[in-house]
């Protein structure tokens, strides 16, 4: 035999025992996606990671570019300045700019008052090796 509580209590504990009767014995609801949005949260970060890593990457390779192309120039300034003394001068000279610029000087050519100057910068995990353009990278007094 099944006694209902409910019939004893008053109208106030009774409604009470009821919406404590509802919510209680109800289960969630189980859906096919329940914790997808951590997951795409956890994707989407990690996506967010990778641009970033890779945009870090990139700006670290175009300051070691920046870097170097400003220093072959004052190092090929500096050799043509010096460029009368000789040419070993002269790349002696454009070897102390480059190690100023914390880069360093693979080649050195001074042909008459024209100083030509590769420079290599490293930054990061990233080399950059720079060899001015004639018309950009060259220094010293035109012949003539």
């Amino acid at each position: 035999m099944r006694v209902r509580v409910e019939a004893a209590l008053p109208g106030a504990a009774r409604l009470a025992l009821r919406v404590g009767e509802r919510r209680w014995p109800l289960r969630r609801k189980r859906c096919g996606d329940a914790g997808s949005a951590t997951v795409w949260t956890v994707v989407a970060a990690a996506a967010l990671c990778a641009v970033f890593a890779a945009l870090m990457a990139v700006g670290q390779a175009v300051t070691a570019r920046h870097r170097a192309g400003a220093a072959a120039d004052l190092a090929a300034l500096a050799a043509a300045d010096q460029a009368l003394r000789g040419p070993a001068a002269a790349c002696a000279t454009a070897r102390r700019v480059a190690v100023g610029q914390r880069t360093s000087v693979v080649r050195c050519a001074v042909v008459r008052l024209i100083a030509d100057v590769t420079v290599e910068a490293v930054d990061g995990p990233f080399t950059s090796r720079v060899r001015s353009r004639p018309a950009l990278a060259r220094a010293g007094r035109r012949p003539g």
